[in-house]
């Protein structure tokens, strides 16, 4: 990224969001394309939503997670009627209850179905094929947009395979960059609901942002600095392979989950099917504060642990292993974990660093 900038309106940048396009729509395995927006995912969420719907329009959400409660109160916000499936944060998403919901809507009011792939506040990764499954089980022509913020790259997401019509994802976490690139990825139904939909949009209009991406720009002056970061982070899973890449983070993961077990830490998520493979959330023991012993992570061993989001403030906390991540610094990770934890007077059954170790030497691979 460090490295003097290029004319945004020349031919040399129009070549390099060809390469970038291309690579994008592997990823997200979405063939009518992905558009780039500079923002981040958030702003992507306002764009999915008023480039598919009119005013008034009924959205349904899937409440299980912090994330997925701030996409409905955007919705809410911008005016939609938001009706909303209150769940268990531990659980991954429940395909009946949203079948449900639809069946209920003889009307076909419900434009939208809102569901997160991996909520990063609670580490439960849901079962979107499923979903999609469940919404054509009903015969209803809504559309299905997923938030991947925090699954692209590091957990399997096929955009078209799975039918989704509008996935929204951030450049800053299986994407490797620092945050400021959105991404919106469409379905051609998600198109078509584009050209009847009424709600006012301006920065985020499709339509602009499409025409000028089709031909290598963008509408207005993008984070080129970011774009050179993305070029390499594409060719960086290209070379690792999206295979190589999911298995990696689910050693990773698993590695991490040996731990906590040895340390006598519950998973957040209580559902071993939909563990997540970009973090782990762990619930603190007894009264143990989750905010203090951060804090002496952060003051003791320049540690920086997730927190707790919402209603599990000072209730848990989170350890990341996706991106560009090795065994090494994982172990140190978990080592920095099991020091805090001992250094705050938090119980500690058995070394978790020994067992981790012993899973990831297990898997080893040359990255």
């Amino acid at each position: 990224m460090d490295r003097p900038l290029i004319d945004h309106r020349g031919p040399e940048f129009a070549e390099m969001m060809s390469g970038i396009f291309a690579g994008l729509r592997e990823v997200f395995d979405a063939e009518a394309g992905v558009m780039v927006f500079p923002s981040s995912a958030t702003g992507c969420w306002e764009s999915a939503l008023v480039n598919t719907l009119s005013p008034g329009d009924g959205v349904l959400l899937y409440d299980n997670g912090f994330f997925a409660r701030k996409w409905g109160q955007m919705a809410h916000d911008l005016g939609f009627a938001v009706q909303v499936i209150d769940a268990d944060w531990r659980q991954s998403v429940d395909d009946a209850l949203i079948a449900e919901r639809l069946e209920g809507d003889a009307s076909r009011e419900i434009r939208a179905v809102l569901v997160v792939h991996n909520e990063t506040s609670t580490g439960v990764t849901s079962d979107i094929p499923a979903v999609r499954a469940a919404i054509d089980s009903t015969g209803h022509d809504t559309l299905l947009m997923v938030d991947t913020v925090s699954s692209l790259g590091a957990t399997e997401f096929k955009h078209d395979a799975w039918g989704v019509d509008v996935t929204v994802c951030g450049s800053q976490k299986g994407l490797m960059l620092p945050p400021g690139l959105g991404f919106c990825a469409v379905s051609e139904r998600a198109l078509e609901a584009n050209a009847a939909a009424a709600s006012p949009r301006a920065y985020w209009d499709w339509s602009d942002m499409r025409a000028m991406n089709e031909v290598g720009f963008f509408p207005s002056t993008p984070p080129t600095g970011l774009l050179f970061g993305l070029v390499e982070a594409l060719a960086m899973v290209r070379e690792e392979g999206l295979g190589g890449v999911f298995a990696r983070h689910a050693r990773f993961a698993a590695a991490t989950r040996r731990a906590a077990a040895a340390w006598g830490l519950e998973n957040y998520c209580a559902d071993a099917s939909a563990f997540s493979n970009s973090g782990t959330t762990l619930m603190m023991p007894g009264s143990a504060g989750g905010d203090a012993f951060r804090a002496e992570c952060l003051r003791r061993f320049d540690l920086v642990l997730g927190g707790g989001l919402g209603p599990l403030k000072d209730r848990v906390f989170r350890i990341g292993h996706l991106g560009d991540f090795n065994a090494l610094m994982l172990a140190g990770t978990l080592a920095g974990v099991e020091m805090g934890l001992r250094a705050s007077g938090v119980p500690v059954q058995e070394s978790g660093v020994e067992v981790a170790m012993d899973v990831l030497l297990e898997t080893s691979e040359s990255k």
